[in-house]
């Protein structure tokens, strides 16, 4: 059974979203074994706790202007938890240093674009979505990459395209997009990656 550590700093609506697929069976060689927040007030620790999974929090503010003895405090939680799979569900710190080495082909991200479209520093949440809009583009969607040193530009492991409607604002095509596409392909990723022999 491998240990999956989920990485959040917001609601947890993709963290709800795997612990919904391990009960369901979605995901099966592997648990949520802890979840790290970025923030105390992140109401993804609630979900965890509601579903019985220990959490921990690495509170970013009070690294500030230290990045990277934030991610050496981060790697040390991820050791301490025997991660075999990191996954960002939500989390919004950008990070650096011996975790992505340490931690290379085993941490993920799910982004709300098809990228390399809308993706590196700066985008995410709704400005990923205004800006798809104020392109004009006709399709979007989601992509399931590895974490590297370059904001977003991991290599791709799976993606899944959403249709883009003329009368969409950038809330309703957030929506559409993680409900449609978030949501399926991140924990297919998932049980992908748990599958194969390392």
């Amino acid at each position: 059974m491998k240990n999956i550590v989920v990485l959040v700093s917001g609601g947890g609506t993709n963290l709800a979203r795997l612990i919904q697929a391990q009960q369901q069976g979605e995901i099966t060689g592997e648990r949520i074994t802890c979840v790290i927040s970025s923030s105390p007030e992140a109401y993804a620790l609630t979900r965890a706790a509601e579903a019985g999974i220990p959490s921990r929090v690495i509170d970013i503010k009070r690294y500030k202007g230290k990045r990277g003895e934030y991610c050496d405090a981060l790697c040390a939680a991820l050791d301490a938890e025997h991660a075999d799979l990191v996954v960002y569900a939500g989390f919004m710190v950008i990070l650096c240093g011996d975790i992505l080495r340490k931690y290379d082909g085993k941490m993920i991200n799910v982004h709300p674009s098809l990228l390399p479209a809308f993706g590196g520093e700066g985008f995410y949440g709704l400005k990923v979505h205004e800006a798809a809009l104020a392109r004009g583009v006709k399709i979007s969607g989601a992509t399931v990459h590895y974490v590297n040193a370059e904001c977003d530009g991991g290599a791709i492991i799976l993606q899944k395209a959403v249709a883009v409607k003329s009368t969409d604002t950038a809330e309703v095509l957030q929506k559409r997009i993680m409900e449609e596409a978030e949501q399926v392909i991140l924990p297919q990723a998932v049980e992908l990656l748990t599958r194969r022999k390392d």
